[in-house]
C-alpha cells in the first residue's frame, strides 16, 4: 500500500542501497566527464587562452611536466563543470521516491533552471570577467614597473577555471532561495528585510571567489544582487498566487 507520496514503505537497507547507487552514479559520471575533459585538453586550453587577448605569446610552460599539469587541472575542473547536471540528477533521483508528483515537477524544473543558470554564470565569467582580470593584472604590473614577459600556463589555467566554475556555482544561490521560498522555508518579507545583508554577502562571496581585483568582484557581485532581487519577486508572486 502506497502512502500520500506514492512511495511504498521500504526497509532501511533499500534506502542505503539507493544512497550507494547515487554516489556510484555521481562518481562514474564525474569520472567520465573528467576523462572527456582531459582528452579534449588541447581544445579546452585553446579556448581558455582566448580571453587573454594580447597575452597568448606570454603563456608558456616552464617545466617539463607543464603539459601533464595542464591536463590534470583541465580534467579535474572541467570534469566537475561537465558533470554538474549529472550530479544534480543523481541527488534528485535519490530523493524522488519520497516526493509527491508536484514536488517532482518542481525539482525537475529546478534541475533545468540550475543548469541554465550554471551555463549563464560560466559564459559571463568567460566573456567578461577573464578579459577584465587579465587586463587589470597587466595594468597593475605596468604601474608597479614589473613588466611580465612570461606567464606560467599552470597558474593561468587555475585562475581561469576556478573563476569560470565559481561563477557557475554562485549563480545557483538565487535558485536555492527560490526553492526555499517555494516550500515555505523563507518568505518574501524576510528576503526584503535582509536585502542589505544579501548585498554585503554578495560582495563578500565575490571577494573570496574571484581573483584579487575590484573589477572581477563587481562583475560577480552585481549579477548576484540582481538575481537575489529576482528571487524576492519570484517568491512574492508565488505567495500571491497561493493566496
Amino acid at each position: 500500500m502506497t502512502n500520500s507520496r506514492n512511495d511504498p514503505e521500504r526497509p532501511l537497507l533499500e534506502h542505503l542501497l539507493a544512497l550507494r547507487d547515487m554516489f556510484l552514479f555521481g562518481g562514474v559520471a564525474w569520472l567520465v566527464c573528467a576523462v572527456l575533459a582531459g582528452v579534449g585538453s588541447p581544445w579546452v586550453l585553446a579556448l581558455l587562452k582566448a580571453p587573454a587577448a594580447g597575452c597568448e605569446e606570454m603563456l608558456q610552460g616552464l617545466d617539463l611536466t607543464s603539459g601533464i599539469s595542464a591536463i590534470i587541472a583541465i580534467s579535474l575542473w572541467g570534469g566537475t563543470a561537465l558533470a554538474f547536471p549529472f550530479l544534480a540528477f543523481a541527488v534528485l533521483r535519490f530523493v524522488f521516491p519520497a516526493l509527491t508528483a508536484r514536488e517532482k515537477t518542481v525539482l525537475l524544473a529546478v534541475l533545468v533552471s540550475g543548469t541554465v543558470l550554471f551555463l549563464a554564470g560560466t559564459v559571463l565569467a568567460y566573456r567578461e570577467t577573464l578579459p577584465l582580470v587579465v587586463g587589470v593584472f597587466r595594468q597593475i604590473n605596468d604601474w608597479v614597473g614589473l613588466p611580465v614577459n612570461t606567464i606560467r600556463i599552470e597558474g593561468y589555467i587555475a585562475i581561469a577555471l576556478k573563476t569560470i566554475i565559481a561563477f557557475g556555482l554562485v549563480f545557483q544561490l538565487p535558485l536555492v532561495i527560490f526553492v526555499l521560498g517555494l516550500f515555505g522555508v523563507v518568505t518574501s518579507a524576510a528576503l526584503k528585510t535582509y536585502r542589505r545583508h544579501a548585498i554585503v554577502a554578495s560582495f563578500a562571496i565575490a571577494m573570496f571567489l574571484t581573483p584579487p581585483d575590484p573589477m572581477s568582484q563587481i562583475v560577480m557581485a552585481v549579477p548576484l544582487c540582481l538575481l537575489y532581487e529576482l528571487s524576492v519577486w519570484a517568491v512574492y508572486l508565488k505567495e500571491k498566487a497561493s493566496r
